[in-house]
């Protein structure tokens, strides 16, 4: 099982890095087609407090590759549009704006992250095109496969939905990567492991996944709940344990995305010990307990993590 980091050098020869971008896209669960006020754990930025600041694309890349040429003469990168649904909005619009990305010839493939719930038959049409192109990514966030929660956390569909939006990407050729958050209130260890369970017997085999402790942020309705009266969370060494558990899990082909994530700084509330993420990936690899496999598998800096 491969990082994404080795997974890309193996591929391309060379690091290749992430460019985190906003293609200016809302979420149908924001703005009252399917719900109010996004996930409960989303920020205001769509879970894209990193990216760009909206501009013309090449505006936005050229920023973004100048912040990573400040540690590095990264030549190879991959467009990242994370913020938000990007696959919800007209086709008319958003083909051009991701053809203008693909086409520079540094970039190596597309990801989007999206909603399962905003994969129908014309936006499917337009990915399979732009995936004759360069590879193109698809990034759902699924977070947990257990409906009660979700419906507690406001994510606005049920786990027919994942499925059946996953069996149509992968029919249609289609790299699919699926984000998974452990903490989620209410969820038990086994109820989490049960979720890298589903994720793991996917057929055909998940290309990637995206692991992640909660964040609970300002001005999110689980961070007002949070500040109104805390819940229980994960403790660094819990979390680390259920990272090396999910590692044996998942199936081999899988390219591990993401072992641990970052929030802004001026935003979290809780946990604190996601601040340090040294400390928190040398957890892991001491959960995962062989060192020199750990350290294959969970690299102290990966060149495509989301931060």
């Amino acid at each position: 099982m491969q990082m994404l980091s080795d997974y890309l050098r193996a591929k391309y020869g060379e690091k290749v890095y992430k460019l985190s971008l906003s293609a200016g896209c809302t979420c149908p669960n924001r703005d009252g087609t399917v719900g109010v006020g996004g996930c409960a754990f989303c920020s205001a930025g769509g879970s894209g407090d990193f990216a760009a600041r909206p501009a013309p694309i090449r505006e936005q890349m050229a920023e973004a590759k100048a912040r990573i040429a400040r540690k590095t003469d990264a030549k190879k990168f991959i467009a990242y549009f994370q913020s938000f649904t990007n696959t919800y909005g007209p086709v008319e619009r958003l083909e051009p704006l991701y053809r203008e990305t693909i086409n520079q010839p540094e970039i190596v493939a597309l990801s989007l992250g999206t909603r399962p719930d905003c994969l129908g038959p014309a936006v499917m049409e337009m990915l399979c095109r732009l995936n004759g192109i360069k590879p193109v990514w698809v990034e759902l966030g699924l977070q947990t496969a257990h409906d009660a929660t979700a419906a507690r956390m406001n994510r606005g569909y049920d786990l027919v939905t994942f499925t059946d939006a996953y069996r149509r990407l992968k029919a249609a050729g289609l790299t699919v990567i699926v984000h998974l958050i452990f903490g989620l209130p209410g969820e038990s260890r086994g109820d989490m492991l049960d979720t890298v369970r589903f994720v793991a017997s996917l057929e055909p085999p998940v290309d990637g996944v995206k692991l992640q402790m909660l964040h609970v942020l300002k001005g999110t309705a689980l961070g007002d709940r949070y500040e109104a009266e805390p819940f229980p969370l994960l403790s660094l060494e819990e979390y680390a344990e259920l990272i090396a558990e999910s590692v044996r899990l998942l199936p081999e082909p899988t390219v591990l995305h993401r072992l641990t994530g970052d929030a802004p700084g001026p935003l979290l509330l809780a946990p604190a010990w996601t601040r340090n993420k040294k400390r928190v990936l040398n957890t892991i690899h001491k959960a995962i307990g062989d060192k020199s496999a750990a350290r294959a598998i969970c690299p102290p800096a990966s060149h495509a993590s989301d931060r």
